[in-house]
């Protein structure tokens, strides 16, 4: 007796497999193919401009077994279904996997679903699609466009700078931005200003309050000769009540995450880099075994820009604050949201799965860092679909001798979406005051301070920035930052993007002879011309012409008039340990090292490392220094490594633990704040400011 032929379904990762062939049964077999099968070739353009920009793809290297188990397992199924992500790269991912298949085009077995549960993945199989060649198209343009820019310009960096640099469409306007911000930084010469701040008391009760103006009029404090004026005209401790505001305040609840918004508040909130909380995120999304429930998906999508929820969600989202908070919290699903101009909306935002997951049910089937992401989203969900948070506010001005201070307070009147996502300051409500009752100061401080110069960017801020001009889209803002890190064009210090000497000069370069490339304005046009290509309003090989006939000429300049770059070997001020000739400060692809002037005949190197000014704790004769891990990641380790091993995550600060006498560490808490503790969480030091 024969078998009976099994339905085929291909997606792109084994986890994601697994989850999906547990749903729809034994007549269907899921496999994956790891990603994309066929692509522009590396080696060389792969793009043909005469004959129209016809795309070359090839068999991806190293995908050789996975295609051919791919046709073997395709000739035996009755049928195959393409269910790759439901974005513009898993639609060409499904129509290359197509090619490969030999399938027809006009078949209806594309499946696409938003989540990875069981109804959502039966639901999707019910009413297979095709593939979507308008989607493909704008992948196409996009993968066309970035390579005629990337190929084209590289070599000539190559050429005139030095071998192993790139520049992109994306990559190039990300560093651009980080460069103009830190010549703003550059320019920056500080102001000073004064402020005066005063605790007062009424009754019981103390408060602050800070100096407004003079006579009804708001005065800005220059210098201390302006502070002393004002200091002069008070003459005693009381101040009359001449004026109070009460009012009541809403503050909506936070949409729920896109993309972007998730990436930012995951740097922010728990410390994750921009890459990590992909990673993380879709090991949610593709799904978690949840003991006898089995595998399930516990977010949606996660490549998204649109804070569009489906009605399913909202009312189970409703049902849950209902029954958990009470029937006042929930907006039971009417809150009405407008996406952003520009937004695709191809998909719902990011959210649970079911809000009846909470992170305290999902906490013994998760990890550490999938805890973290799933409760951040969990409570940004939850949170958007709940009434407003109302406030008591109160405003008083405070006058003595025509000096006037004011006093700000509030307090929460009603919780809303603060009972499950608190990103409110606590109450701080003044004492009971009216027109015309008196307060008495306790102390009045001047201060001094100084304009602070604008702050470099973190890649929370970087992605805002982006976003909002509408350069990249939300797939595109994690390899963007992880490229130019990479290329040693930018370094991350304290969280901040600070440029390298190479950066500085690749912007240069880049600005002065291919200006559309980092044109902000160019770029965001560029995405909303993929978007008209994927609403099929514009044909993508014309699109790409539009763009690339004026670069072209840019081109044959920059071939023509560019200079080459002669980036100059810096003195170390010591010798070579081999040779005896002068080392010296070089500029790598990985940025600076040590090498001898008398390559290539010694090729001695050593890396550059900072001392820190602390013994090794472990060895007590090496100097504790700072070195790079593969991930760029900054830890602390013994100079004398290899005969050393000792190595920390945490600064140690050179003194001893006074409880147990192992060495005490800087560990960084929330806020950015630092706290001195002991490697064995003996002893804590007062938290340093």
């Amino acid at each position: 007796m024969a078998t009976a032929k099994k339905n085929l379904v291909i997606v792109e990762s084994p986890a994601k497999a697994k989850t999906i062939e547990k749903y729809l049964g034994r007549n269907y077999k899921v496999v994956a193919s790891i990603g994309h099968i066929r692509d522009l070739p590396k080696s060389k353009m792969g793009v043909d401009i005469k004959n129209n920009y016809e795309p070359y793809y090839i068999n991806i290297r190293g995908k050789g077994d996975i295609i051919k188990g791919l046709r073997t397992a395709a000739k035996k199924a009755k049928k195959v279904y393409l269910a790759s992500d439901p974005d513009r790269e898993g639609e060409a991912i499904s129509w290359h996997l197509a090619y490969i298949l030999s399938l027809d085009l006009k078949d209806h077995n594309r499946v696409v679903f938003n989540e990875i549960t069981k109804d959502a993945v039966k639901e999707a199989f019910k009413n297979p699609q095709t593939i979507n060649l308008d989607l493909v198209d704008a992948q196409q343009a996009r993968r066309v466009l970035d390579r005629l820019v990337g190929y084209s310009i590289s070599p000539i960096l190559w050429k005139k700078v030095k071998k192993g640099l790139s520049a992109g469409r994306v990559q190039s306007v990300a560093l651009k931005m980080i460069i103009d911000r830190e010549k703003e930084i550059r320019a920056f010469i500080p102001e000073e200003y004064w402020t005066i701040d005063g605790n007062f008391i009424k009754g019981k009760k103390k408060f602050k309050a800070s100096f407004w103006g003079v006579d009804g009029k708001k005065q800005k404090l220059k210098n201390a000769e302006d502070v002393q004026t004002v200091i002069q005209k008070l003459k005693s401790k009381t101040f009359a009540v001449i004026k109070v505001e009460k009012k009541e305040r809403k503050r909506n609840a936070p949409l729920p995450y896109t993309t972007s918004s998730l990436q930012q508040d995951a740097v922010n909130k728990i410390n994750f880099r921009t890459r990590k909380t992909m990673i993380v995120a879709q090991q949610l999304y593709e799904g978690i075994t949840l003991g006898k429930e089995g595998t399930v998906g516990l977010i949606t999508y996660m490549r998204t820009d649109s804070t569009r929820i489906s009605e399913i969600a909202k009312a189970e989202a409703a049902a849950f604050i209902t029954d958990t908070f009470g029937k006042e919290y929930s907006a039971h699903g009417k809150r009405k949201v407008k996406n952003a101009q520009g937004t695709q909306d191809a998909h719902e935002a990011i959210r649970p799965t079911s809000a009846l997951r909470t992170p305290e049910m999902m906490e013994k089937f998760l990890d550490k860092d999938q805890l973290k992401l799933y409760t951040l989203i969990w409570n940004r969900f939850v949170a958007s679909q709940m009434k407003p948070a109302i406030f008591d506010t109160m405003k008083a001005r405070l006058e003595q001798n025509g000096v006037l201070f004011v006093a700000n307070g509030s307090k929460i009147k009603f919780k809303g979406y603060t009972a499950i996502y608190n990103d409110t300051d606590k109450d701080n409500m003044l004492p009971n005051m009216q027109e015309g009752d008196t307060v008495q100061s306790v102390n009045i401080e001047p201060n001094q301070h100084f304009t602070q110069p604008p702050a470099r960017f973190s890649e929370a801020m970087l992605i805002r920035i982006l976003e909002e001009n509408g350069v990249g889209r939300p797939s595109t803002y994690a390899p963007t930052l992880e490229t130019i890190q990479r290329r040693y064009y930018v370094k991350l210090v304290s969280k901040r993007f600070e440029p390298t000497e190479l950066g500085e000069i690749v912007n240069k370069l880049i600005s002065e002879f291919f200006p559309g490339i980092v044109n902000v304005g160019f770029t965001a046009d560029v995405e909303q011309n993929l978007d008209e290509i994927e609403h099929g309003n514009e044909k993508w090989r014309q699109v790409v012409d539009q763009y690339f006939k004026p670069f072209e000429k840019e081109l044959s300049a920059a071939e023509e008039n560019m200079e080459k770059v002669q980036i100059k070997d810096e003195p170390a001020g010591f010798d070579c340990d081999i040779c005896g000739h002068p080392m010296v400060i070089k500029l790598g692809r990985y940025g600076k090292f040590y090498a001898c002037s008398n390559f290539p005949e010694c090729r001695n190197t050593k890396p550059i490392i900072k001392e820190i000014g602390v013994i090794c704790p472990v060895c007590h004769k090496g100097q504790v220094v700072e070195r790079k891990s593969k991930k760029n990641r900054l830890f602390f380790g013994c100079s004398r490594y290899p005969e050393c091993e000792f190595t920390s995550w945490e600064k140690p600060v050179g003194r001893d633990c006074p409880k147990c006498g192992k060495y005490l560490i800087e560990k960084k808490i929330r806020g950015g704040e630092k706290q001195v503790v002991c490697i064995n969480n003996d002893y804590k030091e007062e938290i340093q400011k």
